[in-house]
């Protein structure tokens, strides 16, 4: 049986440079897979209070009109790459995927660099505050380089190299991007009416509550929410950490967890092909199909 902590072992004997891919995985499907979901959900969530990046997305309509849609190929794209790797058929397929819907909008190379970087740090961020333990040093490194490989796949240029500088990136970015619009408010709401459609519709103003407890004060202020109340921002805080604590006490997980098997994503209950996630599919593309099976076992790669 795995000890608590020997996984952690197991990555601290790995380069994390050189096995970065190895260390991700065991991070993310293995150590931490409930709170990776919640802090890739809050990076992306995070960028829409650009205004340049939250006008883009209302005006393709994916996340206000067919937001599910859009949450579950975003996430199930990048997972791609987390479970098979760069250099797989799956992970070569799901990353020229990004590429082609990317290259059909006038993105900047500074709002790529800016998505990028909440890849990298807020993770790190959320699992510190509510993980079940910190990130080591060698997972944090692995991380980087992990998104900065990533990164040079879909063409971005001037990555930043180490952790702190996309630390440095995104502070500086937010502070002088981050700025109300009424278009990135719809995508917002968009997105917290989804988060909230995951779960009985009674609990759902509960939910928003607990899910703006959880936002930063510069997020609050860039959509214009109103803030919980500081006994309701702390109660919220210390219940996601109370979860942190209790996880530690569990036995430590015995098989990967991966995005695709999330109760979240909701749209292919018979499967989906890597080549035909996301917008604006090219025709004749060759995808890699992949079947569900269960919650717990591997998909079949046909």
């Amino acid at each position: 049986m795995v000890k608590r902590f020997e996984r952690l072992g197991q990555i601290r004997r790995l380069d994390p440079v050189a096995d970065a891919l190895e260390i991700y995985r065991l991070s993310v499907a293995f150590e931490f897979p409930w709170d990776y979901t919640r802090a890739l959900e809050l990076a992306l969530y995070r960028t829409y209070a650009v205004p340049s990046i939250g006008r883009l997305l209302a005006r393709t309509a994916e996340l206000t009109e067919r937001t599910q849609k859009r949450y579950d190929d975003t996430a199930l794209l990048l997972d791609t790459v987390v479970e098979h790797g760069f250099a797989s058929e799956e992970g070569r397929t799901a990353i020229r995927r990004i590429n082609q819907m990317h290259r059909s909008y006038d993105i900047s190379d500074d709002d790529m660099r800016y998505v990028l970087s909440t890849f990298v740090v807020m993770p790190r961020r959320w699992i510190d505050a509510y993980g079940w333990r910190r990130l080591s040093r060698h997972e944090v490194v692995a991380a980087t380089e992990y998104y900065r490989t990533l990164g040079r796949h879909m063409g971005i240029p001037r990555i930043p190299e180490t952790y702190e500088e996309f630390e440095a990136l995104l502070d500086a970015y937010e502070e002088e991007h981050f700025g109300w619009d009424e278009q990135s408010r719809r995508v917002s709401d968009a997105t917290l009416d989804l988060m909230a459609s995951w779960y009985p519709r009674p609990l759902a103003p509960l939910l928003r509550t607990a899910t703006l407890a959880l936002l930063d004060e510069p997020l609050l202020h860039a959509f214009r929410y109103t803030p919980p109340g500081a006994a309701t921002s702390a109660f919220v805080r210390r219940a996601v950490r109370a979860r942190g604590r209790l996880v530690r006490l569990l036995p430590p997980r015995r098989a990967p967890h991966f995005a695709r098997q999330n109760r979240e994503i909701k749209g292919y209950p018979d499967g989906y092909r890597v080549a035909e996630l996301g917008t604006r599919p090219v025709p004749g593309l060759r995808g890699c199909p992949v079947r569900h099976q269960d919650s717990s076992a591997a998909d079949a790669v046909e």
